[in-house]
């Protein structure tokens, strides 16, 4: 692993950083494979909580387009799946502290997140219909869930951005922490969580997580499917190219 991806363990406290600020933090299979193996390794670290944050500009923009046909992504213990499953099976509060853009990942990421704190920089979007393709992660489950079905579907149909002060209004995160205090913020909250007794809070999370974990996991498994229909589409590769050629 080279430094895209910084793990520092402190206080029971697991900081996930995701560290290409030149590309936004945009996941690439190092970073899909290597944020599944930090998570993975949680347990026997024994962490008791986890913060995911990133540097630069960006929180994550998602997916790395210039990666979007890599043969990982057609193993189901790689990407956006192999990351799925280990976010699915972590049994510690996740905390995510949003620096700036979430797109994609970066902001669907954010409902399987027990607490998410937001700098007054950050903003949301998911393009995916722009790029001629559908939710992922379970979001079409999951962000009406947290946000309310309205709310949901404007910001998925119109992939228009939202503000912090909309993020924390719609429930997705709890407050907006100035940009020189989030990570230090985040990093208190989880080392109060990880001082907790740590058999009741692996239990507590277990059941706050119970109600939603298995419909989420099901949406995610209907948008794997629409994902393979749609990817690699006319819309989609055309939406590619544009991307590009913008870029």
């Amino acid at each position: 692993m080279s430094d895209a991806l910084l793990v520092d363990d402190r206080d029971g406290v697991r900081l996930i950083t995701w560290n290409r600020p030149e590309a936004l933090n945009a996941m690439s299979m190092e970073l899909w494979d290597g944020t599944r193996d930090a998570l993975d390794g949680v347990a026997a670290a024994g962490v008791g909580c986890v913060v995911f944050t990133g540097t630069g500009r960006a929180f994550s923009v998602g997916q790395d387009l210039a990666e979007f046909g890599h043969p990982g992504q057609a193993d189901a213990s790689r990407g956006l799946r192999g990351l799925m499953r280990a976010l699915s099976e972590i049994e510690v509060p996740l905390v995510a502290a949003v620096n700036g853009m979430a797109v994609g990942f970066g902001a669907t990421l954010l409902p399987w997140c027990e607490i998410v704190l937001v700098s007054p920089e950050a903003r949301l979007k998911v393009p995916f219909l722009a790029l001629g393709v559908t939710t992922e992660a379970g979001s079409s489950a999951s962000l009406p869930a947290v946000m309310g079905p309205q709310t949901a579907a404007r910001f998925v149909l119109t992939g228009e951005w939202m503000p912090a002060a909309e993020i924390v209004a719609c429930g997705l995160a709890w407050k907006v922490v100035p940009a020189d205090e989030l990570v230090s913020a985040a990093l208190d909250l989880a080392s109060t969580i990880a001082s907790q007794p740590r058999e009741a809070t692996r239990a507590t999370t277990r059941l706050l997580r119970a109600g939603r974990r298995e419909a989420w996991l099901a949406a995610a498994e209907r948008e794997y499917a629409e994902m393979a229909r749609l990817a690699g589409s006319a819309e989609n590769l055309a939406a590619i190219e544009a991307f590009f050629e913008r870029g």
